[in-house]
């Protein structure tokens, strides 16, 4: 039986604010701005009960306890008799690597909302630190993007194997990007992915461009005592797996907030140094994570997954 997970805040401000959206720049850190308008209760992370869930399904079992994620299923989906195969996506909880489940309300809310738009989602658990450090994380969604590419699951739920993207937020957003990043060979093979979409993702573990208070939280994950002397802080730092052969990705970090935003710009950087295509959003203020989703940006984040994945088979705009 799974433990029972403290579950996190998803962190919200008060009040709206005006909503500005600049075009993206094809280059350097030049970003769209997205200012969000967000509630004390974000309605963008609430949850859908027209979209069913399959949940608890065991994908692997590694450090003596198994490996469980959750289905969500495009509305209306009954299956036909010539069934269409649609391109699947692999959400990763935030947490800090510390906490959080797949069940969690807002993630929960996140992968029924990609469901709507037409994408099989599966919401993955892991091994969480500092009981098992990395790449206990790394390794377990690796085995879930296996797991969703295998026959019987792409039978199970019409998918096309060629086609599997990753979402994640924060600690999610660093392990989506080390999916996108690590690895080589064919994005459509094993646990390589598409495309993926990453939300305040930590992608520089090394300590630059870190705030203070989340330094320990990443020596935790990485199982070191201190920064000099962690050899697995680069191995990983998705900034330093970048090459030619990753998928595209979609970027997006608040100007003020627990990731410095100056991790994004030099990711999104050397990203396209190397001609990997990567749309960048800046979401002025302080959200982190998933809390920066607003119609605006969700909407932003469907079109991206059409244009790198194709078309699910739900609502024609996803913005949900």
């Amino acid at each position: 039986m799974r433990a029972a997970r403290p579950r996190p805040a998803v962190p919200l401000v008060l009040g709206a604010l005006v909503l500005a959206l600049v075009a993206c720049a094809p280059t350097g850190h030049a970003a769209a701005t997205i200012t969000p308008t967000v509630q004390a209760v974000n309605p963008a992370l609430g949850t859908d009960p027209d979209v069913p869930v399959i949940p608890d399904l065991q994908y692997g079992e590694a450090g003596g306890q198994r490996l469980l994620l959750d289905a969500c299923i495009p509305p209306g989906d009954r299956g036909s008799a010539t069934p269409i195969p649609r391109p699947a996506i692999v959400l990763i909880h935030g947490g800090s690597w510390t906490r959080g489940d797949k069940a969690d309300v807002a993630y929960r809310a996140v992968c029924q909302w990609l469901a709507s738009a037409g994408y099989p989602t599966f919401a993955v658990d892991y091994r969480m630190a500092p009981q098992f450090i990395f790449p206990a994380a790394l390794d377990d969604v690796r085995t879930a993007v296996s797991w969703v590419r295998s026959p019987k699951q792409v039978t199970r739920f019409d998918l096309d194997p060629d086609r599997i993207g990753a979402f994640g937020g924060s600690a999610g957003g660093n392990l989506a990007a080390l999916l996108g990043t690590t690895g080589s060979g064919s994005l459509s093979k094993g646990s390589r992915v598409a495309a993926v979409a990453e939300l305040s993702g930590p992608v520089d573990l090394t300590g630059a461009d870190a705030r203070d208070d989340f330094v320990p939280v990443q020596l935790a994950f990485l199982g070191c005592a201190t920064e000099a002397e962690c050899s697995a802080a680069r191995t990983a730092s998705p900034i330093f797996a970048v090459s030619d052969d990753d998928p595209p990705f979609f970027v997006a970090n608040s100007t003020d907030e627990l990731i410095p935003i100056a991790q994004s710009r030099r990711f999104v950087t050397a990203l396209r140094a190397v001609g990997v295509p990567t749309t960048f959003v800046e979401v002025t203020g302080r959200l982190h994570s998933i809390a920066m989703l607003n119609p605006e940006l969700k909407a932003k984040i469907v079109e991206f997954y059409r244009e790198t994945l194709g078309s699910g088979s739900g609502s024609a705009d996803g913005a949900g």
